[in-house]
Protein backbone atom coordinates (compact mmCIF):
# COMPACT_ATOMS: atom_id res chain seq x y z
CA UNK A 1 0.00 0.00 0.00
CA UNK A 2 2.81 2.05 -0.86
CA UNK A 3 1.74 5.90 -2.26
CA UNK A 4 5.02 6.62 -3.60
CA UNK A 5 6.12 9.38 -1.36
CA UNK A 6 8.69 8.83 1.24
CA UNK A 7 7.60 8.58 4.99
CA UNK A 8 8.00 11.71 6.75
CA UNK A 9 10.42 11.40 9.76
CA UNK A 10 9.38 11.54 13.22
CA UNK A 11 11.48 14.89 13.65
CA UNK A 12 9.91 16.79 10.77
CA UNK A 13 6.74 16.03 11.47
CA UNK A 14 7.01 17.89 14.86
CA UNK A 15 8.51 20.38 13.47
CA UNK A 16 5.96 20.88 11.08
CA UNK A 17 3.73 20.39 13.66
CA UNK A 18 5.48 23.02 16.14
CA UNK A 19 5.35 25.81 13.23
CA UNK A 20 2.44 24.77 11.44
CA UNK A 21 0.00 27.20 12.83
CA UNK A 22 2.27 29.82 12.74
CA UNK A 23 2.14 32.25 10.11
CA UNK A 24 4.07 31.70 6.59
CA UNK A 25 6.32 34.81 7.61
CA UNK A 26 7.24 33.71 11.17
CA UNK A 27 7.96 29.95 9.37
CA UNK A 28 10.43 31.22 6.68
CA UNK A 29 12.34 33.52 9.22
CA UNK A 30 12.41 30.56 11.99
CA UNK A 31 13.53 28.20 8.82
CA UNK A 32 16.52 31.44 7.76
CA UNK A 33 17.76 31.51 11.57
CA UNK A 34 18.46 27.72 11.69
CA UNK A 35 20.08 27.58 8.39
CA UNK A 36 21.62 30.70 9.30
CA UNK A 37 23.04 29.15 12.44
CA UNK A 38 24.37 25.85 11.09
CA UNK A 39 25.99 28.17 8.42
CA UNK A 40 27.69 30.37 11.65
CA UNK A 41 28.52 26.76 13.30
CA UNK A 42 30.11 25.47 10.16
CA UNK A 43 32.37 28.64 9.81
CA UNK A 44 33.49 28.78 13.25
CA UNK A 45 34.93 25.16 12.69
CA UNK A 46 36.65 25.61 9.55
CA UNK A 47 38.47 29.13 11.20
CA UNK A 48 39.46 27.28 14.06
CA UNK A 49 41.15 24.83 12.11
CA UNK A 50 42.64 26.57 9.95
CA UNK A 51 43.87 28.52 12.96
CA UNK A 52 44.96 25.05 14.44
CA UNK A 53 47.13 24.32 11.32
CA UNK A 54 48.73 27.59 11.28
CA UNK A 55 49.93 26.48 14.75
CA UNK A 56 51.31 24.00 14.03
CA UNK A 57 53.09 25.19 10.82
CA UNK A 58 54.57 27.72 13.10
CA UNK A 59 56.20 26.12 15.48
CA UNK A 60 54.11 27.49 18.50
CA UNK A 61 53.26 25.00 21.18
CA UNK A 62 49.96 23.34 20.84
CA UNK A 63 48.43 21.05 23.48
CA UNK A 64 47.85 17.58 22.35
CA UNK A 65 44.72 17.17 23.89
CA UNK A 66 43.49 20.74 22.96
CA UNK A 67 40.69 20.42 20.22
CA UNK A 68 41.02 23.82 17.51
CA UNK A 69 41.05 26.56 19.26
CA UNK A 70 40.71 25.66 22.88
CA UNK A 71 43.75 25.51 24.75
CA UNK A 72 44.34 25.24 28.50
CA UNK A 73 43.40 28.34 31.27
CA UNK A 74 47.01 29.07 31.98
CA UNK A 75 47.64 29.31 28.07
CA UNK A 76 45.84 33.31 28.79
CA UNK A 77 47.67 34.12 31.85
CA UNK A 78 49.77 36.58 29.71
CA UNK A 79 52.14 38.47 31.87
CA UNK A 80 50.83 36.70 35.03
CA UNK A 81 51.64 32.77 33.68
CA UNK A 82 54.43 31.75 36.65
CA UNK A 83 58.37 31.83 35.06
CA UNK A 84 59.77 28.56 33.66
CA UNK A 85 62.95 27.40 35.80
CA UNK A 86 65.84 26.54 34.00
CA UNK A 87 65.67 22.82 35.44
CA UNK A 88 63.06 21.14 37.44
CA UNK A 89 64.27 19.45 40.62
CA UNK A 90 62.37 17.17 42.93
CA UNK A 91 60.09 17.82 45.91
CA UNK A 92 63.06 17.19 48.47
CA UNK A 93 65.09 20.03 46.30
CA UNK A 94 62.47 22.97 46.95
CA UNK A 95 62.71 21.74 51.26
CA UNK A 96 65.28 24.94 52.17
CA UNK A 97 65.70 24.43 55.74
CA UNK A 98 63.46 21.56 56.26
CA UNK A 99 65.63 18.99 54.40
CA UNK A 100 67.33 16.44 56.41
CA UNK A 101 70.86 17.14 57.17
CA UNK A 102 73.43 14.89 55.68
CA UNK A 103 74.88 12.50 58.11
CA UNK A 104 78.78 12.99 58.80
CA UNK A 105 79.97 9.80 57.69
CA UNK A 106 82.31 9.21 60.57
CA UNK A 107 79.68 9.35 63.19
CA UNK A 108 76.84 6.79 62.18
CA UNK A 109 73.65 8.17 64.91
CA UNK A 110 72.47 5.16 67.32
CA UNK A 111 68.87 4.40 68.48
CA UNK A 112 69.51 6.33 71.28
CA UNK A 113 70.59 9.54 69.80
CA UNK A 114 66.24 9.61 68.59
CA UNK A 115 65.44 9.49 72.27
CA UNK A 116 65.11 12.46 73.32
CA UNK A 117 63.89 13.65 76.57
CA UNK A 118 63.18 9.52 77.31
CA UNK A 119 67.16 8.51 76.71
CA UNK A 120 68.54 7.70 80.20
CA UNK A 121 70.54 10.21 81.94
CA UNK A 122 74.50 9.64 82.31
CA UNK A 123 75.90 9.69 85.14
CA UNK A 124 79.06 11.47 86.33
CA UNK A 125 81.67 11.27 88.71
CA UNK A 126 81.30 13.76 91.58
CA UNK A 127 81.39 14.74 95.01
CA UNK A 128 78.11 12.91 95.74
CA UNK A 129 78.93 9.18 94.76
CA UNK A 130 79.98 7.04 97.29
CA UNK A 131 82.17 4.49 96.30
Amino acid sequence: MSTGMPQASVKSQIFESLLGFLPDWVQITVLALIVLAVLASWAVKIKRKIAHRRAVRGGQPVHAAARYGQGRGADHLGEYAPQQAPQQGSGADHLGAYAPQQAQPAQQPSGADFLGAYAPQRQTDGPASSA
